[in-house]
């Protein structure tokens, strides 16, 4: 199936947001790790910055390639929230958590707006962080990118070291539904590891959202 079929497929729809939400879940606990090496001092984690730059066109592909995930995830989300709600006229809010096995809880009916304020968080993101200030440090005779300094700059204005793990929290409650359904949706659970999953999400949710906020309370504090 070609991807514009794909995209005109409701099967084949679900399957790429399960597709792209699970290579963004990878990309999210990978970018959290290389977070929590702040914590290893600034040495540690300028040169974990400095080594993935260092990747060169590898570098700029991977990020090319995050970014089409992302757009891509979005319009899937976007596209499939609003042809649901086509097919339900008397809307969600007429709802309540059926439990078992229907999984409508506050995380499933608020993924559109915890996405959309996530995409808009990145753009944000990126603007401070990638495109920020570029400050230089010498490690071992190397000069290179002083993303600690940055990080300690950004971090001690209250907007951002509050407002960061807002969203943060934000996301962690996206993962919670998230990662379950995207398995849903690429038919890959049985019943007995749906069950199982359910709360895989829980528990990643939680523990990505306390990885990510951990560096700026503890810069901030």
């Amino acid at each position: 199936m070609s991807l514009f079929a794909a995209l005109n497929s409701p099967v084949g729809r679900k399957a790429l947001t399960g597709v792209t939400g699970i290579g963004l879940v990878l990309f999210v606990i990978a970018h959290m790790a290389g977070n929590l090496s702040y914590l290893f001092g600034s040495d540690a984690y300028n040169l974990y910055a400095h080594k993935l730059m260092s990747l060169g066109a590898l570098f700029y592909g991977i990020e090319v390639l995050l970014a089409i995930c992302f757009l891509l995830h979005a319009y899937l989300g976007i596209v499939i929230t609003i042809r649901n709600r086509r097919a339900r006229p008397q809307g969600y809010k007429k709802y309540r958590s059926a439990g078992r096995p229907s999984r409508l809880t506050a995380s499933s009916r608020t993924m559109i707006m915890t996405g959309v304020i996530i995409l808009i968080f990145l753009v944000l993101h990126l603007k401070s962080f990638k495109f920020g200030t570029y400050y230089t440090v010498e490690i071992n005779g190397v000069e290179m990118r002083d993303l600690y300094r940055l990080m300690e700059e950004k971090f001690q204005d209250p907007l951002y070291a509050f407002g960061y793990p807002m969203v943060m929290i934000l996301l962690g409650l996206h993962l919670r539904h998230g990662v379950w359904s995207a398995f849903q949706s690429l038919t890959l659970t049985s019943r007995k590891l749906s069950a199982a999953l359910y709360p895989l999400g829980l528990i990643l949710g939680i523990g990505v959202a306390i990885g990510f906020i951990v560096v700026p309370l503890y810069i901030y504090f």
